[in-house]
């Protein structure tokens, strides 16, 4: 028998949550298959029927949220600093992970980047450089291929010799 998504999502919620109670218990009240309510079950916590079950994702903080969260908390005392994190979904942990990379990031040497970047830039232009003199050299042995064929070709063709004649 076919279900709507409806009805599924239905299911999972009942079989999720504070309240939630087994496929089995849930199979006996609805009449469908303990199976395939756990196989719902199985499926909704791996698709976006989970989601939309309640289960909530961490959210994604780009680096002008964090450096406004971090200006913001570091004006605030031990009280008020609790209720912010509350407010802004934020644990202690997350704040100083914000904070180590915040200062991993205005710490990190930029020199050392750019010599990398140019030891790179200098590798790839030697290898350049070797190809385009490879690129080159065939080039040349192509041509004279070329012309090597021509010129021991030119007597074959069309090729009327006085001493073939007789």
């Amino acid at each position: 028998m076919k279900y709507s998504e409806k009805f599924k999502e239905k299911m999972v919620e009942k079989m999720t949550g504070p309240s939630a109670m087994s496929a089995f218990r849930l199979s006996k009240e609805c009449g469908v298959g303990q199976p395939t309510l756990s196989l719902w079950l199985r499926r909704a916590r791996v698709s976006p029927m989970a989601a939309k079950a309640g289960m909530k994702r961490r959210k994604r903080w780009t680096p002008e949220e964090k450096l406004r969260v971090l200006g913001a908390a570091a004006q605030l005392g031990e009280g008020e600093l609790g209720e912010f994190l509350r407010r802004e979904g934020l644990y202690e942990a997350d704040l100083k992970a914000m904070r180590d990379e915040v200062t991993l990031a205005l710490t990190a040497k930029a020199p050392k980047a750019d010599a990398a970047d140019k030891k790179r830039v200098k590798e790839l232009e030697r290898e350049l450089r070797r190809k385009e003199r490879a690129l080159a050299e065939t080039a040349a042995i192509l041509v004279l291929r070329k012309n090597l064929s021509a010129y021991f070709s030119e007597g074959e063709v069309g090729d009327t010799n006085e001493e073939t004649e007789s």
